[in-house]
């Protein structure tokens, strides 16, 4: 992925449906503090995961992207971004 055609950005892929459900939110929060400005998280699950939107809507106000890449039945994917400093959409 190129951002500006001269750096290129760290996209994160995790399968949260590997872990149990009580320890899903924990890891993509740890996973998206460790992503750098412009840098991806992309989430594979079994549902669609609107509860960690609203968790990521009150704990990282307009310090994230989120767009639905699949939106199921089976499998769920959505890409959270980091965004450069000072250019969130959401």
């Amino acid at each position: 992925m190129l951002a500006d055609m001269t750096q290129q950005h760290l996209v994160t892929s995790i399968d949260v449906r590997v872990f149990p459900r009580s320890l899903r939110h924990p890891i993509v929060f740890s996973l998206f503090d460790q992503l750098g400005p412009g840098d991806s998280l992309e989430l594979l699950s079994d549902h669609d995961p609107r509860p960690l939107r609203y968790l990521f809507d009150v704990r990282r106000p307009g310090g994230f992207d989120w767009d639905y890449l699949e939106t199921g039945p089976l499998t769920w994917r959505v890409g959270l971004r980091k965004p450069a400093r000072g250019t969130s959409t959401v």
